[in-house]
């Protein structure tokens, strides 16, 4: 069983651990302090309902509906050219105290959207959990699923949750405006670079 739950553990933190739209925008909340907890929580539980339903059967429906991931695919683009423009106009604000401010106004519910567009609307997350963990733990006798689930979990409440408090614990270094320029350069660079890659993929490159 423990074998179980530590090859679960293992895969899912190398889906999770890679550079992608969630841990660069769980980074930028925590690096203000705002709302982090929340947004490392809401992550955790989005894959959790991903990685559930990749390992009990979701990743044979995703491969049969080529519509779905084309509409998921270049959602994902657009949405993420508009973030990442976003972040590249705040980073290359001239006015400090405009983009202070700016930090500082984003309301609970403008987090939740965005993070859940983040999510949702990156057909990564869709690989990564229903093709990935989800083929791997369907190959496992019904008695091991919940343990290799179990794991795979495991590893993202744990990855969110520690990029989310560290971030925030550096946040006397990271909440200044040199820092925040250049996270927001990381953050446009890879919201744009993940888009790109999108768009190859959706174009059939």
């Amino acid at each position: 069983m423990f074998t179980i739950y530590l090859q679960g553990a293992l895969l899912g933190a190398a889906m999770i651990l890679p550079l992608g739209p969630q841990n660069a925008f769980v980074l930028q909340q925590g690096s203000r302090k705002q709302y982090h907890i929340m947004s490392a929580f809401l992550c955790s539980l989005s894959d959790t309902l991903l990685i559930v339903a990749g390992v009990f059967g979701g990743s044979a429906l995703l491969s049969q509906s080529e519509i779905l991931m084309q509409l998921i695919t270049w959602a994902g683009v657009g949405f993420l050219t508009w973030y990442g423009y976003g972040a590249f106009r705040s980073a290359f604000s001239r006015d400090d105290m405009v983009l202070s401010a700016e930090h500082q106004i984003a309301s609970r519910w403008r987090v939740i959207i965005t993070l859940f567009a983040v999510t949702w609307l990156n057909p990564h997350v869709y690989l990564d959990t229903f093709v990935v963990l989800g083929s791997v733990g369907g190959q496992l006798e019904s008695q091991l699923r919940p343990w290799f689930t179990a794991g795979a979990l495991t590893a993202s409440f744990v990855w969110f949750f520690a990029l989310a408090m560290l971030a925030a614990w550096f946040s006397p270094v990271l909440n200044k405006p040199l820092s925040q320029r250049i996270i927001n350069v990381f953050v446009g660079t890879v919201m744009w670079f993940i888009a790109i890659q999108l768009a190859k993929q959706g174009l059939g490159y």
